[in-house]
Order: structure tokens, then sequence, then C-alpha cells
């Protein structure tokens, strides 16, 4: 495992073909703003973040993901990033250099080994943001990704040898074995988790909100906006974060959460948790059951973006 120059999760960037739709959904019921637009493509910022986006959407014919993008703490922290992937056969599909995105910042892209289009950025301005107030029901800031995985164990194998991250909790079935890993990259208990699935795609996007009252305020007025809810509310075992789970107009699964745990990483140990235990699931034991219907939702579209860049 190479050490950590990953500092942060950044922002989620997804194509679409009703870009106007889909805007429409992320800025009104789920509560972001668009911070900057261009010709067929919209950045999204979280009132509480210092990112200048949090999602990226981009009209194209097919719906995949386009990017998923981490923070590094200094252009050479970059430099010495890349060159270690290129040295050790990743497939750069953008060389360091300056971006040309809003905020800026020096960074460069690659193919992680299922084919997903990572970026890692530095020196990307801090968006002017504000503290989001008590009873607010909109996202403080992109939490963490969930990606569906046909060969997880490889996965998870690459993004803890190349890019440093460590595993936080492993959930298993006793039929099925292993079947989702949450990794860190930072003091939070995951910043991604990867899941078992029948091909790769995006399993889920998960929003942090202030707090419990604002995540049960905002579930709510997605229930009332007729938003689809697939699983929620509830609080996970891993992590010990609340869940509610919504589909976006294109069938990505969303989720608002709170309460995401901070770990002493010096004195964590990963657990195995077996997610036929109820409380595993849930610890309130409030949310529909986990079923098929569920997990199927879960495994999302097969992603038309694997091993082709996206154009911007």
């Amino acid at each position: 495992m190479t050490d950590r120059l990953i500092t942060h999760l950044r922002h989620v960037d997804l194509a679409v073909p009703d870009l106007a739709r889909q805007q429409d959904f992320y800025t009104g019921a789920w509560g972001l703003t668009t911070e900057h637009t261009d010709t067929g493509i919209a950045f999204l910022a979280a009132e509480g973040s210092p990112e200048q986006y949090v999602v990226r959407l981009r009209q194209a014919a097919d719906k995949r993901i386009d990017l998923i993008a981490f923070g590094a703490a200094t252009p050479v922290d970059v430099d010495t990033l890349a060159a270690r992937l290129a040295t050790a056969g990743v497939q750069l599909v953008r060389e360091p250099g300056v971006l040309g995105t809003p905020g800026g910042g020096y960074g460069f892209r690659f193919f992680d080994n299922e084919g997903r289009t990572v970026e890692v950025s530095a020196d990307v301005a801090i968006r002017t943001h504000r503290t989001v107030e008590a009873g607010e029901s909109i996202p403080v800031r992109l939490s963490h990704v969930v990606i569906n995985s046909a060969d997880p164990e490889g996965t998870r194998a690459f993004y803890e040898r190349h890019l440093g991250f460590r595993l936080s909790d492993t959930l298993m079935h006793p039929r099925m074995g292993e079947m989702m890993w949450f990794l860190r990259i930072n003091s939070w208990h995951h910043s991604m988790a990867i899941a078992r699935g029948p091909h790769p795609s995006l399993h889920h996007a998960s929003f942090e909100l202030r707090g419990i009252d604002e995540y049960m305020r905002g579930t709510g007025r997605l229930l009332r906006a007729g938003v689809e809810k697939i699983w929620g509310p509830g609080r996970h075992l891993a992590g010990d974060n609340t869940f509610s789970y919504f589909l976006d107009p294109h069938g990505n699964t969303v989720e608002y959460t709170t309460e995401l745990e901070q770990i002493d990483e010096d004195t964590w140990h990963p657990h195995l948790y077996d997610f036929t235990r109820p409380e595993v699931s849930d610890q309130w034991g409030t949310a529909n059951a986990m079923n098929e219907f569920v997990a199927s939702r879960s495994f999302n579209d097969v992603d038309k973006g694997l091993f082709v860049a996206p154009p911007v």
C-alpha cells in the first residue's frame, strides 16, 4: 500500500441524456445550487461546502459516470502520484496540468482497474460558502461515493495499493461471502465504498446534511414531492450514519445522510459485519427491509463510460 497523497473526495460527475431534467432535480428537490454553467454542462455546489462543485452534470447520449474526483494537498503530490501510477502501468488519460474547470487548480486523470475515470487535483480555489442554518434541509457536502464492481477484490486492491485508501469495515453474507468494503482516505469512516455487483456502475452518491433534524426534514420534503424512495430512513451500523435512498430522474441512487462516523485511524480495527443481521443494515429498525428490489435498483445500468474518458 502506498503512502497517502489523496486528502479528500471532491465531486462526482454524471453524464445524462436529459440535462435540464437532471439539473432541475438536483437544484430543486435535492437542494444543490447551480454555481457555473457552460454549453451542455452544469456545475452544482453544496451551500456548506468549500468545493467549487460537488456534482457535475453533462448532456450526453449515454448515461454514465464521467468522473470521480479527489483532492491532493499540493501540485507536487499530484505530480508524484501521477508518476507512481504511470510507473505501475496505470493508464493516464490526462497528464498533470492546469485545470480548466471552475476554481482552476492542477490535476490529472487516469483509468482505474475497471475503466472509471478518476481525477486528482490540488490548488483548486476555495469556494465562498456559508454555514447551513438549523432547520435547513439541504446538503452540506458530498459525503461519499459507492461504486458497483464486477471485480470488487481487484478494485479494492487497486485503490489501496495505488491511492492509499484503507479499509474501515466489510459487509458479508453467510452464503455469498464478502459483499461491500468501506474505504477511507481521511478520518471519515468512508469516502468510497465498493459493492459486489453484476457490472461496474454507480451504486450511490451520498450527501451529508447538517444534523438529524435537517436529515429528517429533507427526507420528508422529498417524500412529499413524490421522489421515489428506495430505502430508509434508518441508521447503518458500518459508519453509524443515517440513510434515506432515492432515485434521481435517470435512475441513479442518491442518499441523504448525516453523522457519518469519524474514527481514530491509529486505533481503528476493521469489523466484518453479517448484513443478514437486521441491526447491521438498520440500527433503528425504521427502514423498509433490504430485499431484492432494493438491491436491484442499486445495481444501476451498465456504465457506458468505462475506458472512455469524458470529453471535458
